[in-house]
């Protein structure tokens, strides 16, 4: 496995961050689309922090694996390869007893700067967000201080950093992909209401 090395910045306005990576000359490789995919994670997955993902980007596919050792730049360790098919890869996987607990919509904008992605995050209930990643922690911590963002501020971790953040009442228990349907246009689940 490799670790992704990469840190989120919450609640941006995408609109800005456009105009300023055109600005840093950064080159949009992924304009926003919509992205589908699907979550496993077994018991025996989750007590290690660990997931399997399928997930249509639009322009390819791929299956991951991913665990998350720690909320740190460099805590999610990932194997990642490419796939033909969305469906053929979900139905494999779930008749080697691995079937899918949620489904989730999500639209993202990839740009390249230098050795650096940047991509523009929407996921359904949140507020929009952006990922650096880089092959160093120096590189990630460059573009975020270009593009204006305090290094303070940075996130680690999977979306539900992201989701904890915004909805502080969430645990270290809750997940999103607990949720069988995270998509657009759905109404706020419960697990997103705080109960008075």
């Amino acid at each position: 496995m490799k670790p992704e090395i990469e840190a989120k910045f919450l609640n941006v306005n995408h609109e800005n961050v456009r105009k300023k990576l055109t600005r840093l000359g950064a080159v949009c490789e992924q304009p926003m689309r919509l992205m589908k995919r699907v979550t496993i994670d077994r018991p025996d997955m989750t007590k290690k922090g660990a997931w399997v993902r399928v997930r249509d980007e639009g322009h390819r596919i791929t299956i991951a694996y991913k665990q998350l050792d720690g909320l740190t730049i460099d805590g999610t360790q990932e194997i990642e390869i490419e796939v033909s098919n969305f469906d053929a890869a979900i139905q494999l996987l779930a008749a080697a007893g691995l079937p899918h607990g949620s489904f989730q919509e999500t639209k993202r904008e990839a740009w390249q700067l230098g050795e650096a992605e940047i991509v523009l995050d929407e996921w359904p209930w949140l507020k929009p967000f952006i990922e650096i990643e880089a092959s160093s922690e120096a590189a990630v911590r460059k573009v975020a201080q270009q593009l204006g963002f305090e290094w303070a501020d940075a996130k680690f971790g999977d979306v539900m950093t992201a989701y904890q953040a915004q909805y502080s009442h969430l645990t270290v228990n809750d997940c999103i992909s607990c949720l069988a349907s995270v998509k657009f246009g759905d109404p706020l689940p419960d697990l997103l209401q705080k109960s008075e």
